[in-house]
This record gives structure tokens, sequence and C-alpha cells, in this order.
């Protein structure tokens, strides 16, 4: 598929709308097991959207990375310091905001708050953290349109290492913004796996001085290139869970199971990848599965929605759930922007 027929589908605006939609279904399950979320929703391929469509801290700051990167290519390329000024501000201006009250993680918060003050960006990254918070807002820089792969990954990266400066984070962001990017332009679901490993395996060892500094020093490796395989390699362990959990689908069963229960980076691209492969055709099918498990329910659906949204466009959501999400004229604002 070319970029125009990805326009043409309004893949920007399906995904954005679709990571929301995947946020407000899973933010009334998350913490909760699937027995007790069955008996609080009821049989969970009929799980309807809450009233109101509240959404979480995942759509909050999936918005204010993407305002940052409206604001860097206004004023041109997409470049490291371009892009680094804009976003940390979005990023702390959230901190501020009387509406981060949605329970954020708080690796985001303690690395916002550092964020606050004229000290490096890598001295406010947490390095220690692989929580999904890294990931769970990174579909924009998949969804933007003229980037080259580099821009691409090296965004998708500091983007991450802002708040979240772990190789495994990482490397997280880079394969959930290159999977929205694929499914964007046509990629078909049934090859998704294997392109998504063999872009792990080609970037295994690269390090993208240019865009990340010194992060790499923050840690004990030996080489810049040591650090980022660590990362790479934990990815690549979680694609292969997600490749068996595929071989024998077993929808009625929780997919944290087969990959985890998402708390982490690699573990929330792994279970939202498997709940949208499930079922590739059936957007709502795929978003009810990942608001139903055991883990952390609202950032494995909100990818889930991502990436359905990517793959099929903004028809594959209902206009009663579309009109009624939390941020709707903000989502629909960035969406007609890159699709346009």
């Amino acid at each position: 598929m070319t970029t125009t027929r990805a326009t043409s589908k309004r893949a920007a605006t399906g995904s954005l709308i679709g990571l929301a939609l995947g946020d407000a279904l899973g933010f009334p399950t998350e913490f909760n097991d699937v027995p007790s979320i069955l008996a609080k929703c009821g049989p969970w391929r009929e799980m309807p959207l809450p009233r109101p469509a509240i959404v979480t801290d995942d759509t909050q700051m999936t918005l204010a990375l993407g305002r940052g990167i409206r604001t860097a290519m206004d004023r041109g390329a997409l470049a490291p310091l371009r892009l680094e000024r804009p976003v940390r501000e979005e990023f702390v201006s959230w901190y501020h905001s009387p509406d981060n009250n949605r329970a954020p993680g708080r690796t985001c918060l303690v690395a916002c708050r550092l964020l606050d003050s004229d000290r490096p960006w890598q001295r406010a990254s947490q390095t220690a953290s692989k929580g999904c918070g890294a990931n769970m807002r990174v579909a924009p820089l998949g969804l933007v349109p003229g980037l080259s792969a580099e821009q691409r990954s090296g965004a998708a990266q500091l983007q991450s290492a802002l708040t979240h400066g772990h190789p495994t984070a990482l490397a997280a962001s880079d394969l959930t913004a290159h999977a929205v990017h694929l499914l964007a332009e046509g990629a078909e679901p049934l090859g998704l796996v294997g392109r998504l490993r063999s872009y792990a395996y080609e970037n295994r060892t690269r390090y993208h001085h240019h865009w990340l500094g010194d992060l790499w020093t923050g840690d004990h490796d030996p080489t810049p290139g040591h650090f980022i395989a660590r990362g790479w390699d934990e990815c690549l362990r979680a694609l292969d869970r997600l490749q068996d959990a595929l071989r024998t689908p077993s929808p009625e069963t929780d997919p944290c199971l087969a990959t985890g229960d998402g708390w982490i980076a690699e573990e929330a691209l792994a279970t939202g990848l498997l709940c949208f492969l499930l079922f590739p055709e059936d957007p709502l099918t795929a978003l009810r599965r990942a608001a139903c498990t055991r883990g952390d329910s609202d950032s494995i659906a909100c990818l889930t929605g991502a990436f359905a949204g990517a793959h099929l466009g903004a028809s594959a959501w209902p206009g009663e759930w579309a009109e009624r999400i939390e941020y709707r004229s903000d989502l629909l604002s960035l969406g007609a922007l890159w699709d346009a």
C-alpha cells in the first residue's frame, strides 16, 4: 500500500480513535482479574463502551506527544533538539495538569518532575524502568507521514527515554511505532510478526547517538551497542512468545497467560499485538478481548486499538462509539493533520 492509500483510509484518525477507545474500555477493568471483569461487565464479547467514555494517562500522554511532534515539525524537519524541547514541555504541562488524575505511572511522574528543571533530559530519564508508559503513547510516530526510518526510530526511542530510559523501553517503543507504521501503510497482519522480528535483528546493536546522546552511560554496559542489544533481545523473546501463541490461537483464553500482563513495555507490545492478531478484521472484538485481561488492561487495549485502527482506518469504529470518546476533538485534529 502506498502512502496515498494509507491516507485514503484515514489510518491516523483510525489509529488515534482506536487507541482512545481501547483506553476507555480497559480503564474500568485494569487491576481486575478475568472472573471479576466478567462478573462486573458480563460476557467479554459484549462489553459495552463505558458512559462516559473516559480515558487514562495513556491517551493524555499520546496527545501530549502528538502536540509536541506537531510543534516540532512546524519548525522544520524532525530532529533531536527540535523534538525534545516541545515534547518535554508537553510532558511537564501534563504533569501539572489538574486532569492528570487517572492513576498515572510512577515512572512518568518522577521523570516529568525532573524534566521540569534545567537539567539535561538524560539526567531525568529513569534508566531502570521499562514500564509500558514508554510505548503506550508512541503511536503518533508511526502515523506521521514523511518521516525517514531513521527519524521514526530515533524519535520513538527519544520520546521513551524522556521518562523510561531502560534499553527495553527504547526498543519496544521503536517496535511499536514500526508496527503502527507498517499497518498504516498496508502490511498484512499475517506477516507482521516476522517483519518485526527482522527489524529487531537489523537494529539489535544500533545505538542512536544523535538522538540519545550519552543516555547509555547511565548503566554499566561496556559499549552503547551492548546497552541497546539488551533491550532488543528482551523484545525478541517477547515476539517469540507471541509467535508461539499465534500458532495455536485460543481466543477464549486470557491473552496475558501467553504473552504477559503488559505492565512492562515488551509485554504490552506483545499482548496488544496478540489481541489485534487474534481478530485482525474484527476491531471491536479485539478491543474487548484486550480489555478483558488480568493485566494492564487499558494499556493493552490502547495498543490493540492503535494497531487495529492503523490497519483498518477510521471506518473501523462505530460512530456511536467514536462520537463519545473523551478528547475526541483533539484526536480528530491530529488525525486529520496526518491524514491530509
